[in-house]
């Protein structure tokens, strides 16, 4: 099932041919169907997502959405990402995407990711020089809440210099190549975290991985990709949706290993094992985007095991 959203022919054509080769690409996407719930909605299959949430095996109180802002600089396909505030209490620092919960007022994801990106870094509300071009399968967070990435283009690049980090929330606001997270190394032209600072703390240049035991979810394991950045590590949550972005937009493959071994690579078997699981522990309160140590949701009895292998 493709999902299509409707992007102006001047909008189209005001990008250089490779960075509108990649948006068509994304807009064309189709996301992975999984049938495990039952739901009155058919737009569950495709993400989108519409009220009523509805599925009597996952709390509709769990549902949260990101949004991927892309746009083109000096002939660059660019992401906006930020830094989560030092002062909360769930992954202090660490970089995100602009989201969050949804509220019981959105009508859907996409106005969660847009409402977020308003409340965390200011772009403007049906700002009309932003343009959604579609929506990736969802992840699972380490709180267990189901994200939906909502991909959009910002064709009007004056409205950043009004960005302004939401107190508490954001600490930061910047951007990365998207590419470079195909290839790291492209990377080398940023001004990136110094090397063994506490941003950087690793020995490698540009790019690190650790692959994760996942016993409770039949013995896989996931690979915790780590990119450098100008802020903080790229990783986790935040950097598979943008590796699976720039996997589509650029019609390739990363340079490095993308799985580990055993690591489930679809969206269906993951959902089974978790709607096998008893008793869904509270999502973290707030507004702000979940940036899990791993994608596919670690419980928290091994978030502290995780923690160390962070370190």
């Amino acid at each position: 099932m493709t999902s299509t959203h409707e992007v102006a022919t001047e909008v189209l054509d005001s990008l250089t041919p490779q960075i509108r080769t990649c948006i068509e690409r994304l807009r064309s996407h189709q996301s992975e169907e999984v049938n495990l719930f039952v739901c009155p909605i058919a737009s569950l299959l495709s993400w989108s997502l519409k009220k009523p949430w509805c599925s009597s095996n996952y709390p509709s109180t769990k549902l949260a959405a990101v949004l991927v802002l892309l746009f083109e600089r000096a002939g660059e396909l660019r992401v906006l990402l930020t830094t989560r505030s030092k002062s909360l209490r769930s992954h202090p620092g660490q970089v995100a995407l602009p989201g969050g919960k949804m509220d019981v007022t959105d009508a859907d994801v996409f106005e969660t990711a847009y409402r977020e990106a308003h409340e965390e870094v200011g772009l403007p509300r049906h700002y009309p020089h932003t343009h959604t071009i579609c929506t990736l399968r969802p992840y699972i967070s380490s709180a267990k809440l189901l994200v939906t990435p909502v991909v959009a283009l910002l064709t009007d690049l004056s409205v950043m210099n009004t960005f302004v980090p939401s107190p508490g929330e954001v600490d930061r606001i910047f951007d990365h190549p998207l590419e470079a997270i195909l290839d790291p190394p492209l990377a080398a032209k940023e001004d990136l975290a110094p090397k063994g600072s506490a941003d950087w703390p690793y020995e490698e240049e540009f790019y690190n991985y650790s692959d994760i035991d996942l016993p409770w979810l039949n013995n896989s394991t996931y690979r915790m990709h780590r990119f450098r950045s100008t802020a903080f590590a790229i990783k986790g949550l935040t950097s598979d949706i943008l590796i699976a972005t720039a996997e589509i937009a650029f019609n390739r493959s990363p340079t490095y290993e993308r799985w580990a071994p055993a690591q489930l690579r679809t969206f269906a078997p993951i959902l089974r094992i978790l709607e096998e699981q008893t008793g869904f522990e509270d999502a973290v309160s707030g507004t702000s985007t979940p940036t899990p140590k791993v994608e596919i949701g670690v419980p928290s009895r091994l978030s502290s095991a995780v923690v160390s292998a962070e370190k």
